[in-house]
């Protein structure tokens, strides 16, 4: 017999997560890629981009500068070293596959199964970009850093890895190089791998927890935050979204410059609350799917005796 019990919770949380990274990554494409409306939108961010760019790219260029595949191989053999080190040997094949897979998929879409026809005159270069592969990069070992931490770092380094890969991925805005929605098919493309890994977590042996077992206080802490975080740049990206959509239809034509401003900030501020969905995700599913579940039901057994009394 095993000598433990895979994580119900884990499993269905892992699914979730790649079901909705993949119809993320799907509908990313479909509105924004495969319309003349979401071509022309996509179109306007990019070309707001353009805006403060002579000050903004000595910054942006040295964020993807850090992505190259020296980074990948010595970033890699840390997260696998540390897993070793933990020994969770499993958990060093999970992250090799979680990075693996996520930049392989990303190159797979965007060279063999995605096109971009053309469906307006004002769309741009007709070749495709979606997903952006240095978003990819930054955000699948950010999400790795995340998988192989102790328990008890994991909600800090959630943050700093949605933070870096939310200035990765607009940073390549800033610099011409991806529309807003290639960025965030590469967010959804990790959400969907981290899902796959989260459930692989599930099944195999927990981490062992220390004494005593750390509570979910800054977990919570910062899940509410990314919660939070997401709200409120999401409401602004879908008002400049929707700001953006009505000069067109009036105008017919986006010139002016604190409309295309409008355009590309509300594009960024889409980036954010994508990433920071994703990684509270990614934090919530891992720390469920981890944890022993005798350690789950004496933590629920304590807190309904510490009710009673």
């Amino acid at each position: 017999m095993r000598p433990y019990s895979p994580r119900p919770g884990g499993v269905v949380l892992g699914l979730l997560m790649f079901v909705a990274g993949a119809l993320g990554t799907w509908a990313s494409w479909r509105w924004f890629v495969d319309t003349a409306v979401g071509q022309r939108l996509d179109q306007v961010a990019f070309r707001g981009s353009g805006i403060g760019r002579s000050t903004l790219w000595s910054g942006a260029e040295r964020v993807l500068d850090i992505v190259s595949v020296p980074f990948v191989v010595v970033v890699l053999g840390t997260v696998a070293l540390i897993a070793l080190m933990r020994q969770r040997w499993l958990l060093a094949l999970q992250v090799i596959v979680l990075v693996g897979g996520a930049n392989l998929t990303t190159q797979v879409l965007k060279h063999v199964v995605l096109d971009r026809p053309r469906l307006a005159d004002d769309t741009g270069p007709l070749g495709n970009s979606l997903p952006s592969g240095h978003t990819t990069v930054a955000a699948s070992v950010a999400a790795a850093l995340v998988l192989v931490v102790p328990r008890r770092a994991r909600p800090a380094v959630a943050v700093l890895g949605a933070g870096y890969a939310a200035v990765t991925g607009i940073s390549t805005m800033v610099g011409g190089w991806h529309r807003p929605s290639d960025v965030i098919a590469a967010i959804t493309v990790v959400l969907a791998w981290a899902g796959l890994t989260t459930v692989l977590t599930a099944v195999s042996s927990p981490e062992r927890m220390p004494s005593p077992p750390p509570g979910n206080t800054p977990t919570a802490v910062v899940t509410g935050l990314f919660a939070v975080v997401a709200g409120v740049t999401g409401v602004m990206a879908v008002s400049a979204l929707q700001r953006t959509r009505d000069v067109l239809n009036t105008a017919g034509a986006v010139t002016e410059r604190s409309d295309l401003a409008t355009a590309y900030v509300g594009a960024a501020l889409g980036v954010v609350a994508v990433t920071a969905l994703a990684y509270a995700a990614i934090l919530v599913a891992h720390q469920a799917a981890s944890r022993p579940a005798q350690a789950a039901r004496t933590s629920s057994a304590r807190s309904v005796s510490a009710g009673v009394s």
